[in-house]
């Protein structure tokens, strides 16, 4: 199922024409970004936003509060980002990993391998492949490409890849095929959920997509 390298820095070129450089993911710290992965799940960014904003002004935007602080109580700041006692628990997984193993040191974990650190967060329950890889990629800056709903979404409808493609296959394709370099990573993510969100919706809006007309 490889790609040739040019078709997909064409698509990349394609959808940077038309939006920029977008620059994602927001984030003051790396740990608000890895919070953001994980309070994303299943929600809108600007939900997620008002529970960031929650921990903030409870001061509570570190592993040890969030680790420490009673779970009610962490429910109510993130309340708003939606399935709150699911991502309470998540949070405080998390935040404990990260102090038992890392002694709650995003430098630390910055300097763990890639794929080691990759497998220590997919066993972290409720962290999946999306969300690890966000992380790895936006708050760690490690080379590894994410995939989401969007990418999937453009990747198969333009025959590129076929509908029941799985997660490891679709990121192989980029992963293989393109130099393993943070920003185009981020970039060309950030690009497909621009471009996902205003053209490539359910119901497709093909007329002045940057990707009309793609050729392989």
């Amino acid at each position: 199922m490889g790609i040739p390298p040019s078709l997909l820095l064409d698509i990349y070129q394609r959808m940077k024409s038309h939006f920029g450089s977008p620059g994602w993911w927001p984030g003051e710290t790396p740990f608000e970004i890895m919070v953001g992965a994980i309070l994303t799940q299943n929600t809108a960014w600007r939900n997620v936003e008002v529970a960031i904003e929650n921990l903030k002004k409870a001061e509570a935007m570190d592993p040890y509060s969030i680790s420490s602080m009673p779970l009610d109580h962490l429910e109510s700041l993130i309340k708003p980002s939606g399935f709150y006692r699911q991502k309470a628990k998540r949070l405080k997984e998390f935040c404990r990993y990260m102090i038992e193993r890392y002694g709650g040191d995003v430098g630390k974990m910055k300097e763990r391998d890639l794929w080691e650190l990759r497998e220590e967060l997919l066993s972290i329950r409720g962290i999946g492949k999306e969300t690890a890889d966000s992380i790895l990629l936006y708050a760690l800056e490690k080379p590894i490409f994410v995939v989401d709903a969007y990418t999937h979404r453009i990747m198969s409808r333009h025959g590129l890849s076929p509908e029941e493609v799985t997660y490891d296959e679709l990121q192989a394709i980029f992963m293989e095929s393109l130099p393993k370099d943070v920003k185009l990573f981020n970039e060309f993510h950030a690009l497909f959920v621009l471009t996902g969100k205003e053209f490539c919706r359910k119901k497709p809006i093909c007329h002045g997509c940057p990707l009309q007309g793609l050729s392989h």
